[in-house]
């Protein structure tokens, strides 16, 4: 599956990075865990409007998710972990956690391209 460059649109993910313990005011753990993300890093890909049946299939019975998303190097390193900002740009709270607006379910790989689905997630 090739994507047309004039239907790639542009969004941006932040990698997981690891997990870290919350401190505290005297600087001792509380037994939390914060996750650390990366920087918002800038994507090109083919962004469906909708769930549809033919991409229902890629993924098998999972139906909770509400877009996909195609990209052509099949080695990208985006995955379950992943966070992104679909619908708007790349914005972070005061601690620095971003603020995004979506979530990846899942990744389906293929030889030429990998397709992930996506769901609207609330944050902040």
């Amino acid at each position: 599956m090739r994507c047309q460059e004039k239907n790639k649109v542009t969004f941006w993910y932040c990698p997981y990075l690891r997990k870290e313990p919350v401190l505290n005011e005297s600087g001792r753990k509380t037994g939390e865990q914060r996750i650390v993300y990366g920087d918002a890093i800038p994507v090109k890909g083919n962004i469906s409007a909708a769930v549809g049946q033919s991409q229902a299939e890629v993924f098998g019975n999972l139906e909770q998710y509400d877009k996909v998303i195609v990209l052509e190097d099949p080695k990208f390193p985006m995955d379950e972990n992943s966070v992104l900002f679909v619908d708007k740009n790349p914005e972070y709270a005061k601690d620095g956690q971003p603020l995004y607006d979506y979530v990846v379910k899942r990744a389906a790989r293929s030889l030429n391209a990998v397709s992930y689905a996506i769901s609207k997630a609330v944050v902040g």
